[in-house]
């Protein structure tokens, strides 16, 4: 069998997302016949040892691809499984029949669109920045907010020193207590729409990812489906 680069490897496997593995390669979560992985090392699928967590990786003849959306309520981080306790978004999924990982993240206080899947070059592709996939957040702030605000908001370009893409900001809707403006990103920093509220003064009292690129969020809070044949064929598409 060829060899194949590691991080390749374990994204076919469904492990994770390209990325996601030479993060875990970095932090020492991968071996390679009991060694520590290195990223960019070639490996022989069908002679060579891979772990992953202490997990032996395999690719699986016959696996079969799933793809769903969790609409993940506030208050559970995005992981598989959580060191510190806390409720995870695999207690949310039971029943789905395969080992499904997070496609991107949403941090623990916020809500809304999570697609997992097995995918792992599908993963790859939708987390990677050059795609430029749309994602649509909801984001109820604590105070009626004036459009001179709002047009402050979508005119930064650097968070934590870091250039951002453009972010297209509107308000959906408002009341004297609280505005709600659509945001619509590009790309997706850590905290990024917190980091860029926080910034222009404005204090989030609620955010819920509605949409990625095409695929609607469409599911009562707690619960997934499957994604139909259009909407997996419109993500691999992309």
């Amino acid at each position: 069998m060829d060899e194949i680069r590691i991080q390749k490897f374990l994204s076919e496997c469904g492990v994770c997302s390209r990325r996601s593995a030479e993060k875990a390669i970095l932090e020492g979560r991968v071996t390679v016949n009991m060694q520590e992985a290195q990223i960019g090392m070639k490996i022989d699928p069908s002679k060579d040892t891979v772990r992953f967590d202490g997990r032996t990786v395999s690719k699986k003849r016959g696996t079969h691809c799933v793809y769903i959306m969790l609409n993940k309520p506030e208050g559970y981080v995005t992981t598989l499984s959580d060191d510190k306790g806390r409720k995870t978004v695999a207690e949310l999924i039971k029943g789905v029949g395969e080992r499904v990982y997070p496609v991107g993240r949403l941090d623990m206080s916020s809500e809304g669109l999570l697609i997992l899947t097995n995918d792992g070059e599908l993963t790859n592709k939708l987390t990677h920045p050059r795609h430029k996939i749309p994602k649509v957040y909801i984001v109820t702030i604590q105070t009626l907010v004036q459009p001179e605000k709002i047009a402050e908001l979508a005119s930064l370009n650097e968070i934590d020193g870091q250039k951002i893409m453009p972010v297209e900001c509107m308000i959906e809707k408002y009341n004297q207590t609280s505005t709600s403006v659509k945001m619509t990103l590009y790309e997706g920093k850590n905290r990024q729409i917190r980091k860029m509220c926080e910034k222009v003064g404005l204090n989030i009292k609620r955010l819920k990812r509605i949409a990625v690129g095409e695929i609607k969020l469409d599911v009562p809070k707690g619960k997934w489906r499957y994604l139909d044949k259009e909407e997996i064929d419109y993500l691999k598409s992309i």
